[in-house]
């Protein structure tokens, strides 16, 4: 991609996307890991797979490109809605939203800012206590026991709610930038754009479904 290109509002789109899918592959990897909690045998599961996490130099690496991502797709939808705001500083007399798209399209930034607020509480909870400031202690296994963090982490109620209500943001976010990421890198077509917008619905639910799920059932103390 040349540079005058990256500059043009088409490319930041692109980037978008791409970044898009990117964070969307990651969310599948770490969606898989955690629900390794689901095999309640007191987290011995869960703790191997976090450990493969922090130890692997391909994921540790991974990390770094992963918060580059992460921080290039904000920065690029921060610029894009600017540049739209400015395209149109005076707004419409009337502007029937609703006809032409649905509410939470028309909402990405607002609940694109409420995820990256959660991402800064879920990282200080989780990612900087296994990275810095140490876990507590080690599992049966002798693994670093991550598993003992989510169950103090998840004894807090507000922290809960703060998880679910965040989860629900997410699915709304994907449901509109999962298959715009398709459409913005013009990967469009009569045969298959309908199954990108049918898995599309499926992802945006499921992975989120599964990521609140996980507060839930621990603070309710089905899984021990």
């Amino acid at each position: 991609m040349s540079k005058g290109f990256l500059k043009s509002s088409i490319g930041k789109k692109v980037v978008m996307g791409l970044t898009g899918l990117f964070l969307i592959s990651f969310l599948v990897v770490h969606c898989f890991i955690n629900a390794l909690i689901f095999f309640n045998d007191g987290g011995l599961t869960f703790n191997i797979g976090a450990a493969f996490m922090a130890h692997n130099w391909l994921i540790r690496a991974g990390e770094i490109v992963l918060f580059a991502g992460l921080l290039l797709h904000v920065v690029q939808a921060l610029i894009l809605t600017l540049e739209n705001k400015r395209a149109r500083p005076i707004g419409y007399a009337k502007v029937d939203g609703a006809a032409n798209s649905s509410w939470y399209s028309r909402s990405m930034g607002l609940l694109g800012t409420l995820l990256l607020m959660f991402l800064i509480i879920h990282l200080v909870h989780f990612w900087v206590k296994s990275r810095f400031t140490g876990l507590p202690g080690e599992d049966a296994n002798g693994n670093e026991n991550l598993y003992a963090v989510m169950q103090e982490t998840f004894k807090i109620t507000w922290v809960v709610i703060l998880y679910v209500l965040s989860m629900i943001s997410l699915a709304y976010h994907l449901l509109h930038g999962f298959q715009s990421a398709f459409q913005t890198l013009g990967l469009n077509h009569k045969n298959y754009t309908p199954l990108i917008k049918k898995t599309g619905i499926v992802f945006s639910i499921l992975i989120p479904f599964i990521f609140a799920l996980m507060p839930i059932l621990m603070y309710l103390g089905i899984i021990k």
